[in-house]
Formats: structure tokens, sequence, C-alpha cells
């Protein structure tokens, strides 16, 4: 099992994957929906016995292999069909109140559904949002005949989640109206005239109708079926035969891109993530959440507007030939529509184990007449050569052979503690968690896996003897994730070292990866990830939705609220169980009073100030819910905004003793500071200056008794 077993906080796991279908359609006019019949209108798409067959199948695997144990029946199928609405109209901008009374018959059909294969009526559904599709893009191209007036002082709701559907054709033409001026708006922002913005929006528009039947029904059924396996927990899913396929080459991380994961929400194709060691990751400018609205071919040249494109059309945009150059422009994480966007020019290359492999760096903390010297180790991913571990590779590459071969490195340049940066770090190979914490911990459990029967599984690490025994701080941020928390957990409950950063994820959870073709005499039918385990810490607490607490915080940009499994729907509960025999460190003199000093310095130290300062910003700006339609107003509030950053970063330079920046444009090019690593290296030298250099303690020998006097058994599960 344990080799079986990766962990990532992914939710959408591919280049190119679907999560909804935006702006599709049908010719022909709609029929009324009962709980008794849901005819198809002419031309629909339709599901057939291929997808009646791998229905029932996915069902079944949900019911029976689910951690959860759910049963799919009348309780669950109201949930089902709000997940399916969602993922078509999350934004309740094309149905109407009455589609939505009409559908209601069908809410506790859905259970039925999928046990019997009969789920024509969920086709039926698509099919009216697909007339309502066709309908709103209608309705916006022929908005475009007349020029918005933007001097008006009214405001757009850019954010319709949770709102009431509209009653009327005419409440939802006026949210397009809002939407289409807001549109409009936004490339003036960007220095176009009205004439030019219209004839963007035109080819947008009349674009969007030219790919509404273009539609394959493979994304009508993998949307379908994501609404029950989303029903069961966040990180369950199945994925179409394509996407089965993109999935295979994003594992084996063989081929040229940028390295991103990519979805589609509310028309715009969003950055989920960016795998380690690719293009963009390499870059450092894309940032999760961060919306691609167009995108360019080489180094200059006009750019292809992508805005409600089809996702597989926007990365076959994206991929290319190695070493060729791709321009996105980006609309950043959490902007409201027609803030500025800037362009993120990208070199194709492959994504390899080599680029994601971890790195170190030495840094040097003056602390009045003394240098100490930090070592920091980015661990980007917990990977490994699997297949040249089994070829008999003596060289095979893995995150603990790296990290070892790192701390010898450190270690001979006298180093006076050690930095492991797991920022970012989603996952990855579980054995990796456990071996690299056998680096700095003696023997003993790692992490607890707990099956959905109540079977109970213990990861040790049974290798004698550690790499590094001195002071260790462990930072983490939002996005540490799964196995990361694994080890910084194990780190902290063994009172190995310091945890220090933001919150981590929340990603408590295991999946298994289920192939469907078995059912079938065709090559592949998809295939299904369903969430079969939970992690525990040595301590029995989970890591699932809580995640690790740093023992010292820091401030990070990245939203508590919008980010983790918290965040997410459906996400399964903390719970704990039993403790695993272990034996901890001695306890730390006093993680109490170095948090106290981070926070004394915090105060006076102008990088940080200026770092809290921007995400202050960032978060007035993430809680809008609504934008001015009036041109000067939004001018100016651009203006604004570019001013004042401008400033806390001249500010910022000046009590270091930098020259200023002369304009917001030279922001771009810039160096930045690190805060958090910064502030991470100081921590460790509040430690060293305070005695709480944390020194491997004297441990029994292997078959030797735990703390509590129980003989200790090591579980190694194959």
């Amino acid at each position: 099992m344990k080799n079986r077993m990766t962990h990532s906080t992914r939710p959408a796991l591919l280049v190119g994957a679907v999560a909804l279908v935006a702006f599709v359609t049908i010719a022909g006019g709609s029929a009324r929906l009962t709980a008794s019949t849901s005819p198809l209108p002419p031309g629909a798409i339709a599901p057939g016995e291929r997808e009646r067959m791998i229905a029932r199948q996915v069902g079944a695997l949900l019911q029976d292999a689910h951690y959860s144990r759910i049963r799919i029946d009348d309780a669950l199928s109201p949930r089902v069909m709000d997940k399916f609405l969602e993922s078509m109209d999350g934004q309740r901008a094309y149905f109407l109140a009455s589609d939505i009374e009409e559908f209601a018959p069908l809410r506790l059909r859905f259970d039925d559904m999928i046990r019997t294969g009969d789920i024509e009526p969920a086709y039926a559904m698509f099919a009216r949002y697909q007339q309502r599709n066709r309908e709103r893009i209608q309705h916006a191209l022929a908005l475009l005949g007349t020029e918005p007036d933007f001097t008006l002082r009214e405001s757009y709701a850019f954010d319709r989640e949770g709102a009431a559907w509209p009653t009327t054709t005419a409440e939802l033409d006026e949210i397009w109206r809002q939407r289409v001026k807001n549109d409009a708006l936004s490339l003036l922002l960007a220095g176009k005239s009205w004439t030019e913005a219209r004839d963007t929006l035109r080819t947008r528009y009349e674009r969007v109708l030219k790919r509404v039947d273009q539609i394959k029904p493979e994304e009508v059924f993998e949307t379908y079926l994501n609404a029950y396996a989303r029903a069961f927990d966040p990180h369950s899913n199945y994925f179409s035969p394509r996407k089965s396929e993109e999935y295979k080459i994003q594992m084996s991380l063989n081929y040229e891109g940028i390295g991103a994961s990519l979805q589609l929400i509310d028309d715009h194709v969003t950055i989920m993530n960016l795998i380690e060691g690719g293009p963009a990751a390499a870059d450092g400018k894309l940032k999760a959440s961060d919306r691609i609205t167009a995108v360019g071919q080489g180094t200059e040249g006009s750019f292809t507007d992508v805005v409600g494109w089809r996702i597989d059309d926007v990365v076959q945009l994206i991929r290319g030939k190695g070493d060729t150059t791709v321009r996105l422009q980006i609309l950043p994480a959490g902007a409201a529509p027609g803030t500025a966007e800037t362009v993120v020019a990208l070199v194709r290359g492959k994504v390899t184990l080599e680029a994601q492999a971890a790195q170190r760096e030495l840094k040097t903390i003056k602390r009045g007449d003394r240098d100490y010297r930090v070592g920091i180790i980015n661990v980007p991913g917990f990977y490994s050569d699997y297949d040249g571990q089994r070829a008999g590779d003596a060289d095979y590459r893995s995150t603990t052979r790296d990290v070892r071969r790192l701390i010898e490195e450190l270690k001979a340049e006298k180093i006076d503690g050690l930095v492991i940066d797991l920022r970012g770090n989603g996952g990855g190979f579980l054995p990796e968690s456990q071996s690299l914490t056998g680096l700095f911990v003696d023997q003993g459990p790692v992490v607890q896996v707990q099956f959905a029967n109540g079977t109970k599984e213990v990861l040790d690490d049974t290798v004698e003897g550690t790499v590094y025994d001195g002071p260790l701080v462990v930072l983490i941020d939002r996005f540490s994730a799964s196995a990361s928390e694994i080890f910084a957990g194990a780190i902290q409950d063994y009172r190995r070292g310091v945890v220090v950063g933001q919150r981590s994820f929340g990603k408590g959870t295991v999946q298994n990866l289920v192939p469907l073709q078995r059912w079938s005499s065709k090559p592949v039918n998809g295939q299904l990830t369903v969430t079969i385990a939970k992690f525990y810490r040595v301590t029995g607490e989970s890591t699932q939705h809580r995640g690790v607490e740093p023992d010292v915080t820091l401030a990070s940009p990245i939203s508590l609220t919008d980010v983790g499994e918290s965040a997410l729907p459906d996400a399964l509960p903390w719970d704990r169980i039993a403790a695993a025999p272990f034996i901890p460190e001695p306890p730390l003199p006093s993680v109490a009073l170095l948090a106290y000093e981070e926070r004394a310095r915090q105060e006076g130290d102008a990088d940080y100030r200026w770092l809290v300062e921007d995400i202050d910003v960032l978060d007035q700006q993430r809680s809008l819910k609504a934008i001015s339609l009036n041109l000067e107003e939004r001018r100016a509030e651009r203006t604004r905004l570019e001013t004042e950053r401008l400033a806390r970063e001249n500010a910022r330079r000046a009590s270091r003793a930098e020259p200023p920046l002369a304009a917001f444009s030279d922001i771009d090019g810039a160096k930045f500071p690190d805060v958090q690593l910064d502030q991470s290296a100081q921590v460790m030298v509040d430690m060293l200056e305070k005695g709480n250099a944390m020194m491997a303690s004297p441990k029994p020998a292997p078959g030797k008794t735990a703390r509590n006097g129980a003989p200790r058994t090591i579980t190694d599960p194959r």
C-alpha cells in the first residue's frame, strides 16, 4: 500500500482539466422537466450505453470505497443536484428561478439515476443550461450596438455566488448589461477606445457562439459524475478518457509547456497550481488563482483573447515546442474585473525531476559582534525516481537522498542552524515524508493512516541514526499540504524543531486512483480518484481540515479564508485517534519566548511592515463584491492603488538606504525581499542566542521500550 499513496492539494490535477463547461448550447427548444420524464430537446447531447455503465460503476465505487461510507440515497441526492447546478451556473447568471423550480422534482432522483444508469434527466438539465447560455450571449452581442454611458454612477456586483436566482428575463438582462459594460470598461482601462473594445468583445462573444456546439459528450458526462464525486469530498474526482491521458502526461512529467494546472472558472482559464520545477514555478510571477485573459506567441506580437474559450483550446495555445516563448496576459488572483492586467513571458520547457530537486543556500545573520551561519534547504515536493530505484540505479534521485547530500554540504560549511523551507510544497510520495523525517528523528512512528473499516497502519522511520541533530526550523505556508504536513507535524510532535510561518493547508486524506477500463472491452473509460483513508499525527490528531499550526506565526499574503481544506465544500472533518507510542525530545526551553521575540522584531522591521501593509491592501481587494462602472472612478482608484504601492515600496527602500523607484512601472523589474525566509533565519538565531539549540538526546536502541513502558512495534506496510 505505501508505495501507491501519493498526496496533493490539487483540486484540478491536470493541465486542461475541466471543472465546468462554460458557454455551451445546442439548437432546438426545451421541454418541461417532470419527476417522471425528462425528454431531451432535438439535437441535445444524450448519454449512451457506455455512459450508463460507467455511471453505475462510479456510483458503486464511491459508496463502497470512499472513506466516509456515505450512501447515495435520498439524503445525498439534493446535494448532488446542487453540485451539478453550481458546476453549470455557480454565479447564477444563466438560469431563471422558474428553471430551478422546474428542476425541483428531480432533487430526489439523482440517487436513482446513478444507480440505474438512467441519467437523461441530468442531460435535460444541461440542455436547458445550454439554451439559457445561448440566450445570454446573444443578448450580450446585441448590447454592443450602443456605447454604454461610462459617466453614470453605478456599480456591478461581480460576485453572485449564493445570490438569489433571477426571477425574470428583465432581471437577467440587467445583470448582463452590467457585465458587458464592465467587460468594455476593463478594455478601456487597458488603453483601448470604445470602438476597439466593442470589436474585441464582439469577437470574443461570437467566438463563444461558434464554440457552443463543439461541446463533447464526455465533458458533459465528466461534469455530471463530478457532481457525485465532489459531494463525497473535494479530492474525489472522475476524469474522462481524455483527461485520464492528460493525467498520465503530467504524472510522467513528459511534456513541454509552462508547468501549470489549469481550470475553467466563470469563463476564465485559472491557474490552480504550479508544478515545481516547471518554467512557471521557476519564473515566480504566476500565482494560484491568477486568470489568463489572453495568450501571445513569441517575444512580441499580438495577443489572442481567450476569455470564454474552451480550456482544451487554451492549453493548445500555451503548449508548444521547448525553448520557445509564450506570453500570458494575467488578471491577478483576487483582483476585481478591470484591474490592471500584467504580462508574463515564459520559455516553454520540460518539467523534469532534476528541475524539481531540493536546493540549498547559506545566509549569514549578524547579531552584535557575531555572524551566524544559517543553512536553508528548499524542498519543493516529495519526489522519487521510482523507476530508477527499481532498476537498481545507485544514483536515483529522491527528496531524502538530495536533502541528505545538501545537509552534508552545509555541515561542511560549518552552519550553526538549519531551515527546511516547505512553502508551496503540496505533497508527493508518502515514503519520502517518512524517510525525510528520519534524517532528523532517530527511529519511531512518523504518521498513522486509518482506513474506512477502522484498520490502522503506523508508518515508521526504521533507519537507525540521524543525519542532522542540530537546531532546526521548518517553514510552512497555506500551500504546504499533505506530505509536507506529515513532516512538519512529526518534527513538531517530536519537539525536534520549531515550525514557523502560516497554518498549513489541512489536507489529511489519501486518494486511490482506479482505472475504469476493467469493466469494459474498450481501452479506456476514464478513471476515478477516490478518498480511501485519512492521515493522523503520532499524537493521534488528524491533519485534516486544521492543518499544522506554526509555533511562531508569520504574515502571509495567502488567504486562510479562501485557501485550504477548510475553504473547500464537503471537506472531511477533523478528528483524532489513539496516539502511537513515541519518544519525543526533551521539552524545548522557550518556544513561547521565540514567538514573543519574533513579534517584537516584526514591529521594528521595515521589510515586515511593508509585507503587512501589502497584505492589508490585498485583503481589501479580496473583500470586494461589487465594483464601480464609472470610468473616471475606476481610473482614479487604479491610480490611487499604484501611487500607494509605489510609496510603500520607496518607504521600505529608504529604511534600507536603497535608491527609490522613479515610477510605478519600475516595480515589475524590481527585486523584493523574501520576508518570511528572512524572519525564519532570524528565529533560528534567536534559538541559538537563547540556548535553544536542540541537539539530539540519547534514544533507546531499536527494540527498547517507549516512554510509557510498552514495547514499541514497528509496522511497515507493503
